[in-house]
């Protein structure tokens, strides 16, 4: 025993904390990605939401099985409707035409081998579950195609407005002050209902209406953090060196500089997903009857003044969109508490 600790090597004083030899798997990530990885894994709000993130990736993913289509060949994301009166029907009545597939795992409930409406159906008597289960894979679309594609438009805006500077960095920033300038769930909803009139109702004139008034803050988050890390020793030891300004910006200045904004995409999923939500709601998203959860609670307009009765049209996809976006906004609150500077001293 103590022939060991003689040989074992001393531990390292720093701040308080001690920094025992490092184990197997931060050698295997790296210490940053360690630290990252550990600080989600040990902090309870971070692990209820990827626990929350987990559980909505495998119903995206289940949702054949969770709610099969009426028809093998008809588009998935097409809730099927019992019939077409204005009325709701709660949870638990049967399915009267167009009943789905009985699937192995759905208990029989009516004795004759039909689905029952899980969750009830809306006004017009599209299947709540279905569409909680399908609109699933909508949501996730949506948020991440959504957060990616401004995220990338505002680093490249970014990046090069601040490593370059002078006339193109007043360029691109009168730029992007313009498309500050509108509200964004306004100017969304306006082109989102042009695109509409020009290539008719889906999924892609609300997409494009969110890109293109969402990437703003990424651009001037990232020009600001550029500005400060491109005067670093590191990058004028680079220039020295004769490193090209792409090598500089790939390999030396946007890795040092985008965590915030990173942090700040994983708080906006939800946020877009609702935004998108408000869309449809409104009117100016998804065709009429597709899987998408502002849809669903579009068709309570007509009962809002009676949701003590008709509270299920309301409170299933609203539910769905209530828990996605704690489960994104827990996630980017620990990534943001983890990558903080301020914080990394305190994080043994």
């Amino acid at each position: 025993m103590a022939a060991d600790t003689a040989t074992a090597p001393p531990p390292v004083q720093l701040g308080g904390a001690i920094l025992r030899e490092p184990g197997r798997l931060e050698r295997l990530l790296g210490p940053e990605s360690y630290r990252l990885v550990r600080g989600l894994v040990t902090n309870p709000l971070s692990v209820a939401g990827i626990v929350l993130l987990a559980m909505f990736v495998v119903v995206a993913l289940a949702a054949p099985i969770l709610a099969p289509p009426v028809r093998a060949n008809a588009n998935p994301y097409t809730i099927p409707r019992d019939g077409f009166a204005s009325q709701p029907k709660p949870p638990g009545t049967p399915w009267t035409r167009n009943a789905p597939p009985v699937p192995r795992w759905y208990p029989v409930i009516t004795g004759n081998d039909k689905w029952v409406h899980l969750m009830g159906t809306t006004s017009g008597q599209y299947d709540i579950w279905y569409g909680v289960i399908w609109g699933t894979r909508t949501a996730l679309f949506v948020g991440v195609v959504v957060v990616l594609s401004t995220l990338i438009i505002g680093l490249l805006v970014g990046s090069l407005s601040a490593f370059y500077g002078g006339v193109l960095d007043d360029v691109l920033q009168r730029i992007t002050e313009i498309f500050m300038a509108f509200p964004f769930l306004l100017a969304a909803l306006t082109l989102a209902a042009i695109l509409t009139q020009r290539v008719g109702k889906g999924i892609w004139p609300a997409l494009i209406a969110l890109i293109l008034f969402g990437w703003m803050t990424y651009a001037r988050m990232v020009r600001g953090d550029i500005l400060t890390v491109k005067e670093r020793d590191y990058v004028l030891a680079g220039r020295v060196l004769g490193a090209k300004d792409s090598r500089l910006l790939r390999r030396h200045i946007l890795p040092n500089a985008v965590f915030s904004t990173l942090v700040l995409a994983s708080l906006d999923v939800g946020a877009v997903v609702l935004s998108f939500a408000a869309l449809s709601f409104l009117g100016v998203g998804t065709e009429l009857g597709f899987a998408d959860w502002g849809q669903l609670i579009s068709f309570a307009r007509a009962y809002i003044l009676s949701l003590n009765e008709f509270w299920y049209i309301v409170f299933f996809p609203g539910m769905a969109l209530l828990l996605f976006g704690l489960a994104w906004n827990l996630v980017g609150d620990a990534l943001r508490d983890i990558l903080d500077p301020k914080l990394r001293g305190k994080q043994g």
